[in-house]
């Protein structure tokens, strides 16, 4: 089974971090690598995170950023606030927003995880998602083999 990494990083620098990932190289930079998922439950968790924070029905559909590389996919800004939100959004009640996300991103079908490593998965990629600054030109990228 393959693996999905997802990283902040210029369009360009994405480019060449996905050619190194097509070749079968370890980037120098680090990223979030998580066994045994694809992009398409990266879309899952960017569902789950919309409507957790209250901002549902936006498009969490992840897309081709370059024709340049079939396997590298950019994570729309809606996706990106959605994460980065999970850090510090507020309930009314006693549960942990980012907690719940990944527990329910945990129950999906075929997660080859528990709750308590998607957690960890969860909270890395909100702070990657917080990390995305428009000043610099960065974007959330996701590579999938």
């Amino acid at each position: 089974m393959g693996f999905t990494e997802i990283f902040v990083s210029t369009h360009d620098a994405a480019l060449k971090r996905a050619g190194i990932l097509d070749d079968g190289g370890s980037p120098a930079a680090a990223g979030l690598r998580i066994p045994g998922i694809s992009d398409f439950e990266i879309e899952q968790l960017g569902d789950l995170a919309g409507a957790a924070v209250h901002a549902g029905g936006a498009d969490y559909e992840l897309a081709m950023v370059d024709v340049a590389s079939d396997s590298l996919l950019g994570v729309p800004p809606a996706m990106v606030r959605a994460l980065a939100e999970l850090l510090s959004y507020e309930t009314e009640g006693e549960g942990n927003v980012l907690d719940d996300v990944a527990e329910q991103w945990a129950a999906q079908d075929d997660m080859p995880f528990d709750a308590s490593e998607a957690r960890k998965y969860v909270q890395q990629l909100a702070e990657l998602a917080g990390a995305v600054d428009d000043a610099d030109r960065t974007g959330l990228y996701v590579w999938s083999s």
